[in-house]
């Protein structure tokens, strides 16, 4: 692509250079660059890009993208931007075609329940017919590929591209979770949602936000970002839903057990074996049923219809595909086996996704609840007090372990979760900081009808250290465990 095209409709300040040169490819890292690409000079949290420009040069960058000017000894094009994140992200889109016109696209943002509304939404498509894409903190996947996720919502060319393949194998949907990360740093610019949704907000990522507020503004950009954007589903119940509803410039449905909310469920029963409600909404009433477990899952339940409503799939089918999704990979797992556990594999990472899963075990009259897990290092450190205190209040006896320490020594990560025990007046706990030694402790402790609960890591398949990445993968380590209790 000609470069003077590749810019059509990204606000630039000065072009130095060939505006003629041929784009060949994008990158925002010099060692990715290869001959005829264009470079955008980010800023990170930890490098800037700006100092890496004459290394994409020397690698054969034929364009710069930056906020600044041409430094020296710089002989390709110099493209001078106001924000070289905005500016990649149009041009990526542009470079790849603009896939996100031709298929419809679903945005999901929220704290909680993104990644479990996104696999509820596939099974309900792939029962309608479509062919599916998923952006999503677990997998990436489209019609003929899956691959792990390194992170949530990737940088703006990794997930053009990524749209790109999913429209030329076919895909009709795209399910993205929209992360504020992602929301913040622009790199879902230049995509068209045809739905976006909000699930809830509660405390997470104040690292980065630093307030509420700002978290929530962040959130709330989503629903802002272009003109193709028909409409809104928002969950009713929750307090910052109800704070973005009035805000919205599109068509809403809202969603939830309040009566006010157009897509509700009545006659809800939640048990260990799933879900079934009533669900009412504009021009009739279902009966659905879902392997799903949990009060929280009702809320997911509810987010997928609706935004299957206003994807026009009819109601039946909309019921079929619920009652075909059995698991969500780390959400509320069941781990099975023969000692008559009750083991549960989770996600849950905040105190109030911690709270949620804990209240949903309460509701199904457990003998004990034991519960292991931990917070990560180099993250927001104001939820492990929280976390604990919500450990101490609902669980009858917690091993504070290991998640993801990172940098951080992860005994001063579980001293300060151990503050939170202490606050909420327990005293049933212990302090383990090898993970799978916490896990082998829990299950050895365990009685027939105990639950046992290893929150925090849910789906991962590594552990982060200091110094390296392990393999761990908390529902292959319980089940190495328990074979080797067997065979003791």
């Amino acid at each position: 692509m000609i470069l003077k095209d590749l810019l059509r409709g990204v606000p630039v300040l000065t072009v130095e250079g060939n505006e003629g040169a041929e784009i060949r490819g994008l990158a925002y890292s010099s060692k990715d660059v290869k001959p005829g690409f264009l470079f955008a000079a980010l800023k990170g949290a930890r490098t800037d890009g700006y100092a890496f420009a004459p290394e994409a040069a020397a690698n054969g960058a034929v364009a710069v993208l930056s906020d600044r000017p041409r430094p020296e000894g710089i002989t390709a094009t110099w493209i001078r931007v106001f924000d070289p994140r905005e500016a990649l992200a149009l041009c990526s889109a542009i470079f790849y075609g603009q896939p996100s016109h031709r298929m419809k696209v679903v945005g999901i943002t929220g704290t909680k329940g993104k990644t479990t509304t996104t696999f509820i939404l596939e099974a309900i498509l792939k029962t309608a017919g479509a062919r599916t894409g998923v952006v999503g903190t677990i997998t990436h996947r489209g019609p003929d590929f899956e691959f792990d996720a390194k992170r949530t919502t990737p940088e703006a060319p990794d997930l053009q591209r990524m749209l790109r393949d999913m429209l030329d194998q076919g895909a009709t949907h795209c399910l993205m979770e929209v992360s504020s990360h992602s929301l913040d740093l622009k790199r879902v610019q230049g995509i068209s949602f045809d739905v976006a949704v909000f699930t809830n907000l509660s405390g997470e990522h104040l690292d980065y936000h630093r307030t509420m507020d700002d978290y929530f503004a962040a959130k709330k950009k989503l629903f802002v970002l272009n003109s193709k954007k028909r409409i809104a589903v928002v969950n009713e119940d929750d307090p910052w839903g109800k704070r973005l509803i009035p805000d919205l410039p599109m068509s809403t449905i809202t969603f939830g057990l309040e009566p006010a909310a157009l897509v509700r469920a009545e006659r809800c029963r939640l048990n260990g074996t799933g879900i079934e409600a009533l669900v009412k909404f504009p021009g009739g009433q279902m009966m659905i049923t879902s392997a799903l477990s949990g009060k929280h899952n009702l809320y997911n339940l509810l987010a997928a219809f609706a935004v299957a409503l206003a994807l026009n799939v009819p109601p039946g089918v909309i019921r079929d595909g619920i009652a075909s999704l059995k698991q969500v990979p780390g959400r509320f797992e069941k781990i099975e086996n023969d000692r008559g556990f009750n083991i549960y594999v989770d996600y849950a990472h905040t105190d109030s996704s911690l709270r949620s899963l804990l209240e949903t075990v309460k509701d199904l009259r457990p003998s004990r609840i034991l519960l292991v897990f931990g917070c990560g290092g180099d993250r927001d450190r104001s939820k492990r007090e929280r976390m604990g205190e919500v450990a101490g209040r609902f669980a009858d006896w917690t091993f504070v372990t290991s998640d993801n320490p990172r940098s951080e020594d992860p005994m001063t990560i579980i001293r300060e979760i151990e503050q939170g025990l202490i606050k909420s007046g327990t005293e049933k706990y212990g302090l383990v900081p090898d993970r799978r030694e916490a896990i082998r402790e829990a299950l050895a402790f365990a009685r027939k009808d105990d639950y046992i609960l290893v929150a925090g890591k849910g789906h991962e398949s590594y552990q982060e250290l200091a110094d390296r990445v392990i393999p761990f993968n908390d529902g292959d380590v319980i089940r190495e465990i328990l074979a080797s209790m067997e065979r003791s």
